[in-house]
């Protein structure tokens, strides 16, 4: 590997990211900025894709596989609370899971990328994707032919991980990532008297019978060598004007994560079994709605060796590890790829001391785009030399 690369550009591409948040599905602004920089590196850029993606690809004119890389451009609905110059100016809004890091650092291999291509054969595909922060975007871009025209042979991709040392760059094959499931409950009930209590149909005490009885389906169904949690993230009945009567119905959202489709199809058959029984003892009806459905993050065994062997050979002095453990049950729709062709989502070290994502104190580190960088052109160098 051979190139010359300003990296104080793409940290000042990343701190103007930052500061400009944009929610899911709402990256106009970051998407355009992507597609100048790439037409300007001279890449065929398609904009669009899964309603604000962008594509660069890169052909070689030599025949060879094609292999993809991914960066994720949303932000969150955080207020920052960083006193940064490069601050978010946007109230509400801050990139506090790095995806402004990650777009930075696939921009800056774009040019590496670009300065190598006369060592390569096939074609590479850039994947700037909208709306991973619960909006599913890795699924919209594919049904809308991301990975067609031309076919990917292999993805790749990466995200930061506070908490782990500077620089480790580390993979898991398997399940890498958990699956994030969230569901709508509505209990309905029959409004009422606090004092006559037998006239009513209680929603809220049929939800706490279910509250209580769902954690028996991670404590006693699911096997312990699994990986899995159901969380009660919300729950809405009833008013503080009116203490002295039953409401009519309550609400709840439940966040099932899963290591695996087997962990997944069991708690949330398990979260509606228990629901059913609460709302019969309640004489209740319920709602049971799917509104999100991200599967967990299962990486192919022989595209993470790949990874990983590519990496110690381009990267010598780099640490670089398999594991053989979860390192967090957060879900990667990084996933919906992977359900389609073999890949490899792998992670890098933020620091030790670092906030956690999604914390209003978080920010990327910017030492990371060069390794980054550094990680994509391996890959290029080993599957397309």
């Amino acid at each position: 590997m051979s190139h010359t690369i300003d990296i104080t550009k793409y940290v000042a591409l990343r701190h103007e990211i930052h500061k400009h948040p944009e929610l899911k599905y709402e990256e106009t602004q970051t998407a355009h900025l992507v597609a100048i920089t790439l037409r300007d590196l001279g890449y065929e850029v398609t904009q669009g894709v899964g309603k604000t993606g962008v594509i660069g690809l890169l052909d070689t004119g030599r025949p060879g596989p094609c292999i993809a890389f991914r960066s994720d451009m949303d932000a969150l609905p955080i207020h920052e609370l960083n006193a940064l110059p490069y601050k978010s100016t946007v109230d509400g809004k801050m990139h506090a899971c790095g995806h402004d890091g990650h777009t930075a650092s696939l921009l800056c291999a774009a040019e590496a990328l670009m300065q190598n291509k006369a060592h390569y054969k096939g074609k590479i595909k850039l994947i700037f994707q909208p709306a991973e922060e619960g909006g599913a975007g890795a699924k919209a871009m594919i049904d809308d032919g991301v990975l067609e025209n031309p076919h990917v042979d292999m993805i790749f991709g990466y995200h930061n991980r506070p908490g782990f040392e500077q620089g480790y760059v580390f993979a898991k094959p398997g399940s890498a990532m958990g699956g994030d499931t969230s569901i709508e409950i509505i209990i309905k009930g029959k409004g009422g008297h606090a004092a006559m209590p037998h006239l009513a149909r209680d929603p809220i005490a049929a939800a706490a019978m279910f509250i209580n009885n769902v954690q028996a389906a991670v404590a006693r169904q699911l096997s312990p060598l699994a990986s899995g949690v159901v969380t009660v993230s919300s729950i809405q009945a009833g008013s503080r004007k009116g203490i002295n009567v039953i409401p009519n119905d309550c609400s709840l959202t439940l966040s099932i994560r899963s290591d695996s489709l087997a962990t997944r199809d069991l708690l949330v058959a398990a979260a509606e079994d228990a629901l059913k029984a609460a709302c019969l003892t309640g004489a209740c009806d319920y709602e049971f709605n799917l509104l999100l459905d991200i599967p967990a993050l299962i990486n192919d065994a022989q595209a993470t060796d790949t990874a990983l062997n590519a990496f110690k050979q381009h990267m010598p002095n780099q640490l670089i590890e398999k594991i053989d453990y979860m390192p967090t049950l957060g879900a990667e729709d990084f996933s919906f790829y992977l359900q389609k062709i073999p890949g490899c989502y792998f992670f890098i070290g933020n620091g030790l001391n670092t906030a956690y994502l999604h914390n209003p104190h978080y920010d990327f580190n910017d030492a990371l785009i060069p390794l980054a960088k550094d990680c994509y052109l391996s890959l290029a160098a080993s599957l397309l030399s």
